[in-house]
């Protein structure tokens, strides 16, 4: 028996040692034919590879951006806001810090690294430990372009549990070893970078360097970088902002593997590790950061745009993923001072308001009395109240209920956010208190738009009062009454009486105008010192003279576009308009007689630099450039004639300058309007209530000269104290011809008996 027990064991280990190549083989021929299966989704049970065209164009969504003229990034559009750099874009130090702790074998593999398989194979399954995943960031960058573990991607198979893993890393080996193939390490690296999450809304590592530390990816230091990195592992659970303590400990791991990796030494190590993390965190969204009004009127227009403009192939652009860049004619740093001036002045005109409100609501009729259920009555045109009928089926004791139930919230106010308690009606009734304004800066000779604010803070007031926003523009739409004027052969210099009116119109009654003060002079003077005090009765003579269909087709070739009634008050401004129309006007008077529409999109280019669409400004002959001439000379008056609206102007702009303007206030002071001047530039603002019923109870305080025009006069000496914009003092472009008529009114006025025409027969020029 004992010789025969050799044989028998050799046969038996031969035969064990020979099923178990087999079984090896069959694993491995199981495997090979698992992939091929997968790599050709066989009988559609695996789920899509991206097929050869998308590995050598891979696609992903990245955020239009949008670029002042002077180069700085206003602000993106965005599903996922992500904006690409290139490899010599970013810091060596992100580029260490990443190999070091996501894949040390990066240089080395061709997208599988089989020492981190095995490593996790023989921990994770076979001992039952945390090896990690193992993923190169070949692997992970495939992950990333091809959204390889989304529904869409899966086949029948992946249903099944266990499986479905098996499957999406296959896909993703199959990938990456592709990838290897079409780019260069350099080149997958910052494709991953690029495509990454960070959090906060941040998707790319440029998006997360300036929402994390306001910086470009080039600048960020060791432990900055180090931070970053950590986010790969958890986005959330790592954050610096939402979990600093695991952001700190993440942050020092990351530097222990850059110092096991000799990115870093030990001594470095130990100093920064102590070091605490510094942030200087900006979510990027539509409600920070410069021109967030401006923004969001651009945003529409870019939509229209995407859906009237057409891509080579045939497809729409898609502005929150075409990665598309649009240049503005904003300059940041006019519009940093026109959002400067705005908040200074505002803060101060609240506080004013404040204190002549007291204790009692601002929301007034024209006898000074507070209107009965204004809020009730308002909260019905808001979403909420719409909502919670949809939801109570039109119960108004439920509605009600919930319209006063009071939760916490967070609410605006010039020192600050402030976190409270309050119900809808309370947050509706706080907000109603408060001024708005709308501000727009233009370049007349070209039509760019140069500065705009549309409001005092864009978190918490949506409505853009630049554009979007009509109100009535007192007396600054005279000046359309005196152009016409002097286009009809009066001259500057053309002296009327400052007496009582009347204007008969059949079937209504005789419509005569006093002055703000409601006090007539009697005194003859020449209308552009009429237009410079801004009286109203020779406003309204002169309308008399001309008659409104005159004045309305003058309005109209000077660039005003809202609807104007053919009513003699239209001389005093009684008809609604913006203040985007009324700049683009008076930027006739200063561009020689030219109007040029206000213009602000330049350029549209594509992701690749390449320019899709060059905007062209809209100009058209409107008047001639000795009327133009003489306009500006007319509103030149509010500073040089005596008692002129823009007298309290500082002597430190007007020096050695020739400046116009013209202020204007509706008659119960619901709109404070002023519209400067120079010129290189023509500025409008508006102040008022959101609601014309919210207003000073006193027009002196209400007037467009106290809380508009302090506006313009902050902005302008911003402007001309920053040397480097280019903007100079001086005087408006005479024309090239002599003028045809001489406008040294102070000779005049002295003659003046010889220009007056005392037509004052009220059944005489009448409508």
């Amino acid at each position: 028996m004992s010789k025969n027990t050799k044989p028998e064991t050799t046969s038996w280990a031969s035969k064990t040692i020979k099923y178990l190549w087999i079984a090896f083989g069959a694993m491995v021929f199981g495997f090979i034919l698992f992939v091929w299966m997968v790599s050709v989704n066989f009988l559609g049970l695996f789920g899509p590879l991206p097929d050869f065209k998308a590995l050598e164009n891979p696609e992903s969504e990245v955020a239009s951006e949008l670029y002042s003229s002077d180069g700085l990034l206003l602000g993106t559009y965005a599903r996922e806001n992500r904006s690409p750099v290139s490899f010599n874009e970013l810091s060596p130090n992100l580029v260490n810090a990443l190999i070091s702790t996501e894949d040390v074998r990066f240089e080395d593999h061709s997208g599988i690294d089989m020492t981190a398989m095995v490593r996790v194979f023989v921990k994770s399954i076979l001992l039952g430990q945390d090896a990690g995943g193992g993923s190169t960031l070949s692997q992970q960058t495939a992950k990333n372009l091809f959204k390889t573990r989304t529904d869409a991607n899966q086949g029948f198979l992946s249903s099944i549990p266990g499986l479905r893993m098996l499957i999406i890393k296959t896909k993703e080996w199959i990938v990456a070893t592709q990838l290897e193939k079409a780019y260069t390490k350099n080149e997958i690296l910052t494709m991953y970078l690029n495509t990454s999450e960070f959090g906060s809304n941040a998707y790319g590592i440029k998006t997360a360097a300036r929402t994390f530390f306001n910086k470009t990816p080039a600048e960020l230091d060791v432990q900055e970088s180090a931070v970053l990195v950590g986010l790969f592992k958890a986005p959330t659970y790592y954050s610096p902002v939402f979990n600093p303590e695991n952001s700190l400990r993440r942050r020092n791991t990351v530097l222990y593997q850059m110092v096991k990796n000799d990115h870093l030494t030990q001594n470095e190590f130990d100093s920064i590790s102590n070091m605490p993390i510094e942030l200087d965190y900006r979510v990027q969204n539509q409600n920070q950061g410069l021109a967030t009004y401006f923004r969001e009127v651009v945003k529409a227009d870019l939509l229209r745009w995407t859906k009237e403009n057409i891509k080579s192939d045939g497809t729409s652009y898609d502005l929150c993923g075409d990665g598309l860049k649009i240049y503005v004619t904003i300059d940041s740093r006019m519009q940093k001072y026109a959002e400067e001036a705005v908040a200074e002045q505002m803060a101060a005109l609240q506080q004013k308001f404040y204190k002549e409100m007291g204790s009692r609501d601002p929301w007034i009729d024209s006898e000074n009395r507070v209107i009965p259920n204004f809020i009730e009555n308002a909260v019905k045109r808001t979403e909420a109240y719409r909502l919670l009928k949809l939801r109570y089926k039109d119960n108004e004791d439920s509605i009600n209920i919930k319209l006063n139930e009071k939760k916490k919230m967070r609410v605006f106010s010039w020192d600050g956010e402030i976190d409270t308690l309050m119900s809808t009606m309370d947050s509706l009734k706080y907000y109603k208190k408060f001024l708005q304004t709308g501000f727009v800066s233009m370049d007349p000779h070209t039509g760019h738009i140069k500065a705009w604010v549309g409001g005092i803070d864009h978190k918490y007031f949506k409505f853009d009062h630049v554009k979007q926003g009509k109100r009535q523009p007192g007396s600054t739409f005279k000046p359309f009454v005196y152009a016409a004027a002097i286009e009809n052969g009066y001259s500057p210099c053309y002296s009327v009486i400052d007496q009582p009116v009347e204007v008969y119109i059949p079937g209504q009654p005789a419509w005569s105008p006093s002055n703000a003060d409601g006090k007539f002079t009697y005194e003859r003077m020449t209308i552009r010192k009429a237009m410079a005090k801004s009286v109203n009765s020779v406003t309204a003579y002169m309308m008399k003279k001309l008659s409104p269909k005159i004045v309305i087709e003058t309005a109209r070739r000077l660039g005003v576009t809202s609807d104007l009634e053919e009513v003699p008050a239209l001389a005093l401004g009684v008809n609604d308009v913006s203040v985007f129309e009324m700049v683009g006007a008076f930027g006739t008077f200063v561009n020689q007689g030219e109007h040029t529409t206000p213009f602000y999109i330049d350029r549209i280019e594509d992701k690749n630099g390449n320019v899709i669409h060059q905007f062209t400004p809209k100009k058209r002959p409107a008047m001639s450039e000795e009327h133009a001439y003489l306009m500006t000379y007319m509103l030149r008056g509010g500073f040089e004639e005596e008692s002129g609206t823009s007298q309290g102007v500082p002597w430190s702009l007007r020096e050695g300058n020739e400046l116009g303007g013209k202020t204007g206030t509706t008659q119960n002071a619901s709109d404070g309007w002023y519209i400067g001047i120079s010129k290189d530039l023509v500025t409008g603002v508006w102040t008022g209530g959101d609601d014309r019923a919210i207003h000073f109870r006193s027009w002196y305080d209400g007037q467009g000269g106290r809380t508009a025009r302090p506006i313009w006069v902050k902005y302008m000496e911003k402007v001309y104290a920053d040397k480097d914009l280019g903007y100079t003092k001086g005087p408006f472009p005479r024309p090239e011809r002599p003028l045809s008529i001489e406008i040294n009114c102070d000779v005049y006025e002295k003659e003046s008996q010889r220009f007056v025409e005392f037509d004052y027969d009220s059944k005489k020029n009448d409508f």
